[in-house]
């Protein structure tokens, strides 16, 4: 979501006192997000046997919102019946990584809250199977494959959607010592599946003094995969903060996630802006598939999508997919990549853009609103926009690309005319 300033919108945690799923979905209601949207999109689930409620609480005196999912006992079953569909065998408790991914796939979620959803639950699966020495697909998620943590992740992650979220930064994260008890027996504290994604991603870390698990496998997996960054705060203009609260109430700290959202500034890309470029090489995928594949991986926020016919070993013919996104969605784009083509490997290379900084303008052709980007001398009619024109107005859509970038040239000249609003 573009700013009309040309910035970004940029939502920065500050996990001092750790992170757990519920406290980042409460602090982002808590800094706007509305809260029914929130309980609507994740409703998109088609699952039932929990409550989510959003309560006011005190945390050491700072005030907060407190995001608290309770599962019915007693209508539990009503959750598993809705996922039976994608089990391959067996009751639904514990879950399997490909049965969660599976409830994603197919539940009624804006596009980008499923991509950010499963790749957090992806990056987790790949956690565990690393952990336990078996395949992602096969791990049991027992406390994050439990319905409220999978609330928490999509309520999160749509939480994001409806500040309009485009980056995600965070903080060094808060880690507890000692040990914990989970459903695997006694385990260190942070647990080896928090420790592993801190590790992978590189986060900072900072140690508290406390037994508690302050942070948690969902938590580090929100923020391990879907931050751009760590450390300090990034350049932006503050817009609004929120504080999600733990459950615990301890005396000595406020147990809180605070966030704070804002628009960011433009990047200096002189050295050129870091991106990756993921390729996979597929020989056994139809080419409406393929089509298919390049708007999933634009939808998820790649900058551009290819393919390319190759030949591989023993003559066979092929296509090489081929991806570039910001390293900070590789990992929300990878798992699009192989959802879609089943591909049993992607490799990845670092690489460095230049992008010509753009304008989206909006024109009127004979009523009919049409996008348009504007870079440089360069002016692109959105095709789309101009095909459902050219269809509603009975004209050529060439006709229509024509007058929409006649339109859109016009309106930035007179754009650029205009005496700013501090000229004599």
């Amino acid at each position: 979501m573009t700013d009309a300033r040309g910035g970004i919108r940029i939502a920065w945690f500050n996990c001092q006192a750790g992170v757990a799923g519920d406290m980042t979905m409460a602090a982002l209601v808590d800094a706007g997000a509305d809260p029914d949207l929130v309980a609507q999109t994740i409703g998109g689930l088609g699952v039932d046997g929990y409550a989510l409620l959003f309560e006011r609480v005190q945390r050491c005196g700072v005030g907060a919102t407190w995001a608290n999912v309770v599962v019915d006992e007693h209508v539990g079953g009503h959750v598993d019946d809705q996922l039976d569909d994608h089990l391959d065998e067996g009751p639904v408790t514990p879950r399997r990584a490909r049965d969660v991914l599976a409830l994603l796939d197919d539940a009624d979620l804006p596009d980008r809250v499923r991509v950010r959803a499963r790749a957090v639950f992806t990056r987790l699966a790949e956690v565990e199977a690393e952990i336990h020495g078996i395949e992602p697909g096969d791990v049991e998620l027992h406390e994050v494959g439990a319905v409220d943590s999978i609330v928490d992740v999509v309520g999160a992650c749509a939480a994001l959607e409806a500040l309009g979220v485009d980056e995600v930064w965070c903080g060094p994260i808060g880690i507890g010592t000692g040990t914990i008890r989970s459903a695997h027996g006694v385990l260190p504290n942070p647990a080896p599946a928090t420790a592993a994604l801190l590790r992978d991603a590189g986060a900072p870390v900072v140690g508290i003094d406390t037994t508690l698990e302050v942070a948690t496998p969902t938590g580090a997996a929100l923020m391990t995969t879907l931050a751009t960054g760590f450390g300090a705060a990034p350049a932006l203009t503050v817009q609004t903060v929120g504080y999600g609260a733990g459950t615990a109430d301890p005396a000595e700290r406020a147990n809180v996630v605070q966030v704070v959202i804002g628009v960011g500034e433009p990047a200096d890309t002189s050295d050129g802006a870091p991106v990756t470029l993921l390729e996979a090489n597929v020989d056994d995928v139809t080419g409406e598939v393929l089509a298919h594949t390049i708007t999933a991986l634009l939808d998820a926020g790649a900058h551009d999508a290819w393919i390319v016919p190759i030949v591989m070993k023993k003559g066979r013919p092929a296509h090489t997919v081929s991806v570039l996104c910001d390293p900070s969605a590789v990992a929300v784009v990878r798992s699009v990549l192989v959802r879609e083509t089943g591909s049993l490997g992607v490799r990845a290379t670092p690489l460095r853009r230049w992008p010509q900084r753009r304008e989206i303008a909006r024109v009127e052709v004979d009523g009919r609103e049409i996008g348009v980007k504007l870079a440089g001398h360069r002016t692109k009619v959105e095709f789309d926009d101009a095909l459902a024109a050219a269809r509603a107005l009975d004209l050529p859509v060439r006709v229509v690309i024509e007058r929409a970038t006649a339109a859109a040239e016009q309106q930035h000249r007179e754009s650029q005319a205009e005496p700013e609003p501090n000229d004599p």
